[in-house]
């Protein structure tokens, strides 16, 4: 059996995600499969040409987050938060 490496649970997920990156002008659909306090594991159709680091956009919790990719096979990426959460929600004054 593999060793469990997280520091926090992790919990299963099935949420459309983006990863984001170049100046916001290059964009790949992910799948988040799961999450933990200090990651997620993303489902894409190829993980060749994404970046090391991007932002991570979660689409149904309207939210963005910076990451760094800790591994990846073909399909998939192992990430770490590499700092907060920010609302992609506009504020109205």
């Amino acid at each position: 059996m593999e060793e469990e490496r997280r520091d926090s649970e992790r919990r299963r997920t099935l949420k459309a995600g983006r990863i984001v990156f170049g100046g916001l002008s290059q964009v790949f659909n992910c799948t988040v499969k799961n999450t933990s306090d200090g990651g997620a594991l993303l489902s894409v159709p190829s993980t060749v040409g994404v970046p090391g680091a991007f932002l991570l956009y979660i689409d149904n919790e309207s939210t963005r987050r910076p990451v760094e990719v800790v591994w990846r096979t073909e399909d998939k990426l192992g990430i770490r938060y590499i700092g907060p959460a920010e609302s992609t929600l506009r504020r109205s004054f």
